[in-house]
């Protein structure tokens, strides 16, 4: 292995750790525990080599999201592909999301939440974003009708994270969760 090789191989085991760990301390003490000194402290570099891979915490906190998109985008398309039939693959994939948020509560804020330096809805989107979106759109398009199908699948989208959201801080009963994802996914599910 060449020189350039090996140093290639290490700055990626670098960055891969300080993702790695960074999700990790958010996940088990949130994301004001995760700055550049305890990363630093943690995986056993010092700041200015985690500066030398990410501009700041922020960067970090993007890193660490579309590695989230991978996972959530890896969860839909299993569920999705493995559902009997079309109105299932909805409300598997919104059972499927809705389990993703509350299992990684931290990673989900770094996705969805927290202000992080991500395009959305551009051409520039990661592709594991865009795996994700891909894979709600395609359990929504036999019920999209003449809607356009992009719209269509933000709106459902959007209900999922609002239901997400407003449950997490206390703003929506959790003893009617089901109730109100089972309408969501009915609402969405319909043909014509």
């Amino acid at each position: 292995m060449s020189i350039q090789a090996r140093r290639e191989r290490e700055r990626a085991e670098r960055e891969r750790a300080i993702v790695a760990t960074a999700r990790e301390l958010a996940e088990s003490e949130g994301w004001d525990a995760v700055t550049t000194r305890r990363l630093a402290a943690e995986i056993e570099y010092s700041q200015p080599v985690l500066y030398s891979h990410f501009k700041g915490k922020d960067a970090i906190m993007a890193a660490v999201a579309v590695e989230g998109f991978g996972d959530l985008a890896d969860d839909l398309t299993a569920v999705r592909t493995a559902a009997t039939d079309p109105r299932r693959a909805v409300a598997d994939v919104a059972t499927a999301y809705v389990a993703f948020a509350e299992r990684r509560p931290a990673l989900y804020d770094a996705m969805f939440t927290l202000a992080i330096e991500l395009p959305f809805a551009t051409q520039d989107v990661p592709v594991d974003l865009a795996r994700g979106f891909a894979q709600l759109a395609e359990a929504l398009r036999p019920f999209a009708g003449d809607n356009d199908l992009g719209a269509f699948t933000e709106t459902f989208w959007s209900g999922l994270h609002g239901l997400i959201t407003l449950m997490r801080n206390g703003r929506l009963r959790r003893a009617d969760h089901e109730r109100r994802l089972a309408l969501l996914v009915d609402r969405f599910a319909r043909l014509g």
